[in-house]
């Protein structure tokens, strides 16, 4: 798994490995372990798989605060999208920025 840091430090960028040959391929999405390692230290409660039938589907913003607030984890199975993350956190050194990343089935980010 490679890690990339983005301009808010609580948001990274995760290619993870894949394996292949004829039969088709394996990938390991997510590991406790591997996330510790990376300096990722979460525990996802809550798994969701969505579908976008329509291209350039403009999805909304979503934020919780606490108690309710819950790390994320996006992949992208078929095609693409153009994923943002802004920082709304008052008192945050990285308050007012934003992040946006391509995600794609074919670079498996």
């Amino acid at each position: 798994m490679d890690v990339t840091p983005l301009d808010i430090p609580e948001v990274k960028l995760i290619h993870t490995r894949k394996f292949g040959d004829h039969r088709g391929f394996f990938s390991e999405t997510w590991s406790r372990s591997a996330f510790e390692k990376a300096g990722i230290d979460t525990d996802f409660l809550q798994d969701n798989h969505s579908l976008s039938a329509t291209p350039s589907t403009l999805r909304g913003l979503h934020f919780q605060i606490p108690p309710f607030a819950q790390a994320k984890l996006v992949r992208v199975s078929r095609g693409a999208v153009f994923d943002v993350a802004v920082d709304i956190r008052r008192g945050s050194p990285s308050f007012g920025r934003w992040v946006g990343a391509v995600l794609s089935a074919a670079e498996w980010n």
